[in-house]
């Protein structure tokens, strides 16, 4: 169970970033969701790999980078193209949690044509 001062700061922060945010557990559950992920049909509760189900190996995607954030204690950045356009992936791990990760990639709402703002 998450600890609810984690999840009103993961709220707090994030509810209105234009790109869709996930609070991951190190098993890959997905814990909480910002509003752009709810409005990609991301729900807490799923594991993440399902997400992305062509990129699945055993029990993560095979670009993951979540478990060198975790072990290093600092964020992952990976440059890479959703479809034809540019994209970073993060995985951020929260600070004093071995288990804990935001994950995001930049330019992932406009490929999915999800309005972001003005």
């Amino acid at each position: 169970m998450i600890n609810q001062t984690i999840l009103n700061a993961f709220n707090t922060m994030w509810q209105n970033f234009p790109e869709p945010v996930m609070l991951i557990q190190k098993d890959r559950t997905i814990l909480a969701v910002n509003a752009m992920a709810q409005s990609a049909g991301i729900q807490p509760g799923i594991k993440c790999f399902t997400l992305n189900p062509e990129e699945k190996v055993q029990d993560h995607c095979s670009l993951c980078r979540a478990d060198q954030a975790l072990s290093a204690g600092r964020a992952e950045i990976l440059e890479t193209t959703l479809g034809d356009k540019p994209a970073t992936a993060y995985w951020v791990p929260l600070d004093g949690s071995d288990s804990l990760y935001l994950h995001f990639t930049t330019g992932y709402a406009n490929m999915l044509g999800l309005k972001t703002g003005t």
